[in-house]
């Protein structure tokens, strides 16, 4: 299914890539404080695709997760949709764990085979201490591949966009759908991290900005389900080498993730970051 985004954002991506292999090489000549650590032991990153639990590789190593784009639909205040500045960190009842509906007046429902996203915070200045207290907005394109508030057909929606809080295990949880693979890119999770709730209520405020990896096999399973349309067929023309975010590593992005289609998913990751 064709969307209005994929060629503009195909070459944002080439021209962000180009940016962060530049930046990885000025990092061996020692500036590596300048660029987050996902990109230099990854020289080959390699699909998963095995059967049942898919595995990232999230080990407490105190990595810095890497900065990434916010992408086009971020919905932080940072751009704008239909002539008017696109906030949804502003609306009413944006700090919920459930992220499948809309809010704030809107009445949309994100449909899709379930998913619960778990981001573990921790602090790489502190041995990986867990952060507590530190907001995360999260927010991901549905089924369709179709960002709310920017795609057509769901400019009046805000469906899957959330903010949680982190609990004393540095944990933030969300009830989502699985989101769809659209042309040009690896299926992902975006999300920004900032110091607290009071804080996140525009870009300027965020702390940093990444994005989480699906394995290949679970992907597989869902796309062959209906209402993902076109998403099989889109995710047979990229992998993970070949994306424009993971393939200069994936390492510290490529979530864990176990369920099945029938009960749904789990996707868990943990993400280091320098406060």
């Amino acid at each position: 299914m064709p969307h209005d985004h994929d060629l503009g954002l195909a070459h944002d991506l080439r021209e962000l890539l180009a940016r962060r292999q530049a930046l990885r090489w000025l990092g061996s000549a020692g500036i590596a404080g300048l660029v987050g650590c996902g990109g230099g032991s990854d020289a080959a990153a390699s699909d998963d695709s095995s059967s049942g639990s898919s595995s990232g590789s999230s080990s407490s190593s105190c990595s810095v997760i890497p900065e990434e784009t916010a992408g086009p639909y971020p919905g932080d205040g940072s751009n704008s949709s239909n002539g008017s500045v696109a906030n949804a960190l502003m609306l009413s009842g944006i700090v919920r764990s459930d992220i499948r509906s809309s809010i704030a007046g809107a009445s949309g429902v994100a449909s899709g085979v379930p998913l619960t996203v778990t981001l573990a915070l921790v602090n790489a200045n502190a041995s990986c201490a867990s952060l507590e207290g530190y907001a995360v907005y999260l927010w991901h394109c549905d089924a369709l591949g179709r960002y709310s508030m920017y795609s057509s057909g769901v400019t009046a929606e805000n469906y899957l966009r959330g903010v949680q809080v982190s609990d004393a295990n540095g944990q933030v949880t969300f009830t989502t759908v699985f989101p769809g693979c659209y042309s040009g890119r690896w299926p992902h999770i975006h999300f920004e991290i900032y110091r607290n709730a009071n804080t996140a209520t525009s870009f300027s405020n965020k702390l940093r900005t990444s994005q989480l990896a699906l394995p290949e096999s679970v992907c597989e399973a869902v796309y062959a389900q209906s209402g993902y349309s076109g998403s099989a067929s889109n995710l047979s023309r990229i992998s993970l080498a070949s994306d424009g975010i993971f393939g200069d590593g994936s390492s510290l992005q490529l979530a864990d993730v176990s369920g099945s289609v029938a009960v749904g998913y789990a996707a868990t990751l943990e993400v280091t970051i320098s406060v």
